[in-house]
């Protein structure tokens, strides 16, 4: 049979149960958008610029089961997305890369978009592919698609040349897509009967989840709960172990994290870690103490020893690992444990949240009585995306997250102006949920574009500003080593005036005293399909834990001259 390869790409994709995608049209692939425009189960989305389409597909693959894929345009398209397919590729999210290529037949050198993708691909990309005939199309797609689900997930690049996609070529054959089965090697069952027995004699166990945790979420809390052991949480991992649970502590373990993680992780003698890399952000710069006894899960096995050694090292995927040692645990005998944890978990929680509501935000909004007011007010199944910066970091210590996947935030890469565009894929993937965007000022000017796409779609969304009229988490750690700020103040925005030419509703809360009554009036807005701007005047003179704990960690590991240097430079300013 004779097909073009653009007929085929749509083939694929619908084979692999993708909903939409995400890219803008041009020379290099517009026999593919004609190809999408006919299917019956994909809806290509039309974005303002390919690197918030590939925070769109980001979002998609986190928060649904359709793994998130974008159509782009070779060459500029392909280095404007490259900030999305970087995030992806550094925080581990499966996404297909679909993308035109110059014509391979052609007898004219020089032209228009050739370069060589794959070589600037490489470094952000599981793997890179290139289609060479109509015969190769579908299969490379479903291998494309098998190793960016596949191991530790990741962005994977499909170039498909526009020739191949006009022309009609010989198919031998049109496969059904068969997916793989994930088992666990037959040497992990020697080290979960290891770990059973080390954690079941374990006098203080903790367990630390990060993202690859997600999945396992109710093997987590059964392992816990058999082992009466505090649970904390990467940034990243926020959603893998619900803050409902008594169990929950918070983010991170060590002088970065909140109270409750601190105290009931410093007495820890065996740590059970799980789908995390003990990566920068999520050990509070590097700030942790980790015990001889780890025992560290991960399906990528180069993440073990790189920064603390494991006593196990059990690679695999967590949801069956984990639900195969919880089984080894119900064969031991396990230390009877106080329930003083419990109690004291509960206290420092109350107490943190205390100190945030005692502190005096002047004429500006105190974050933690917005964030209590929001997690009243909206759904337990909602999601809430934080982009990247000060505000991220109020979240993670003061908004809980009760369900798996239903927050996230761009983590190890740390792009700014992730959230607009990834609270519409969101939307898009759970048209049915309340989604929320979590956005500093300065990230929301990255993308503030896409505010034209999520009103043309008509979807109902929260998009928060946090305006403080800086770029609050640099600003502060300039301020303690330099006593003086640099490049971090904003102009003077216009957010209502954007917000407005943009087809959003905009409400602006300037204290306390407004914050309820203005959530409840965006939520009555996202209820009637329109996506609405809240605009607050937030107080970010309270430092985080998390910032706090930073600067000192990072202060410490200095050399001395340098860390001489630092504070004689930061003590004589302020002199």
């Amino acid at each position: 049979m004779k097909k073009t390869a653009a007929w085929l790409v749509r083939y694929a994709l619908e084979q692999l149960k993708v909903t939409h995608t995400f890219g803008i049209p041009g020379v290099h692939n517009t026999e593919i958008y004609d190809e999408l425009d006919k299917s019956e189960t994909i809806e290509p989305v039309l974005v303002t610029h390919e690197g918030y389409g590939a925070f769109m597909a980001d979002a998609m693959s986190r928060s649904s089961d359709s793994i998130g894929t974008l159509v782009i345009v070779p060459a500029a398209g392909a280095t404007h997305a490259a900030s999305g397919i970087g995030e992806a590729s550094l925080d581990g999210i499966p996404m297909l890369v679909i993308s035109g290529g110059v014509r391979t037949d052609s007898q004219f050198a020089y032209q228009l978009h050739d370069m060589d993708q794959h070589t600037m691909m490489s470094p952000i990309t599981k793997k890179t592919y290139k289609v060479h005939s109509h015969d190769e199309v579908v299969s490379t797609i479903f291998a494309a698609f098998d190793e960016a689900t596949s191991g530790e997930p990741g962005p994977v690049f499909v170039e498909i040349p526009v020739n191949f996609q006009l022309d009609l070529g010989e198919v031998s054959s049109l496969p059904e897509y068969q997916p793989k089965e994930v088992t666990l090697a037959e040497k992990v069952q020697e080290q979960l009967s290891q770990a059973a027995a080390i954690l079941a004699k374990s006098s203080n166990p903790g367990i630390f989840v990060g993202w690859g945790g997600v999945e396992a979420i109710e093997s987590t809390e059964k392992i816990a709960e058999l082992l009466n052991a505090p649970v904390s949480t990467t940034l990243q991992g926020l959603s893998s172990f619900s803050a409902k649970h008594p169990l929950h502590t918070g983010m991170g373990f060590g002088p970065a994290a909140v109270p409750a993680a601190t105290n009931a992780f410093k007495a820890c003698d065996c740590l059970l870690a799980i789908g995390t890399r003990f990566a920068e952000i999520a050990t509070g710069s590097f700030g942790v103490t980790v015990p001889e006894n780890l025992i560290h899960i991960d399906i990528n096995p180069q993440v073990f020893n790189a920064n603390y050694p494991a006593k196990l090292a059990i690679e695999g995927d967590a949801k069956l690992v984990l639900e195969a040692l919880y089984g080894e645990l119900m064969k031991q005998t396990i230390i009877e444990r106080s329930n003083d944890v419990l109690v004291q978990i509960k206290e420092d929680k109350a107490k943190y949240l205390e100190q945030w509501f005692a502190h005096d935000s002047g004429d500006r909004v105190n974050p933690a009585r917005f964030f209590q007011s929001l997690r009243e007010q909206i759904q337990d199944d909602a999601y809430v995306i934080a982009d990247d910066g000060n505000h991220t970091f109020l979240v993670a210590e003061l908004m809980p997250c009760y369900q798996a996947k239903h927050f996230f935030s761009p983590t190890d890469f740390n792009c700014m102006g992730y959230a607009i565009p990834a609270v519409i894929g969101t939307k898009l993937a759970n048209p049915d949920n309340q989604v929320v965007g979590i956005i500093g000022d300065g990230a929301f000017l990255m993308s503030q574009t896409e505010l034209f796409t999520a009103a043309d779609k008509g979807l109902g969304v929260i998009f928060t500003i946090f305006n403080d009229g800086e770029l609050a988490q640099i600003s502060q750690a300039q301020q303690t080593p330099y006593n003086r700020k640099t490049c971090t103040t904003l102009p003077n925005l216009r957010f209502e005036a954007i917000t407005r030419a943009s087809g959003c509703q905009y409400i602006r809360i300037n204290t306390d005293e407004e914050v309820q009554a203005k959530i409840k009036q965006a939520l009555t807005y996202i209820e009637a399909g329109q996506p609405v701007v809240l605009d607050v005047n937030i107080d970010y003179s309270k430092k985080t834990r998390f910032t706090q704990g930073i600067i000192k960690t990072n202060l410490q590991r200095m050399k001395l001259p340098t860390k001489v240097r630092m504070i004689s430079r930061a003590l004589w300013r302020r002199v």
